[in-house]
């Protein structure tokens, strides 16, 4: 019989662990996402820039 706990108190605290871990992603996904979007930010006036001088030049794909 104890050793059914010993078995739900290891289970209970993996679940923990990966919990615990779980937030931790979801955190450094939503900071990605800041920076990736303050990035563009940043760039966006140098890619249209870029688009308006390049935009002649471009050959047609095929």
């Amino acid at each position: 019989m104890s050793w059914i706990f010993a078995a739900v108190a290891l289970a209970f605290a993996g679940l923990v662990v990966l919990a615990f871990l779980g937030v931790r992603v979801l955190l450094a996904v939503r900071e990605l996402g800041r920076e990736v979007a303050r990035t563009r930010r940043r760039l966006e006036p140098a890619q249209v820039l870029f688009s308006e001088k390049t935009g002649t030049i471009r050959a047609p794909k095929g």
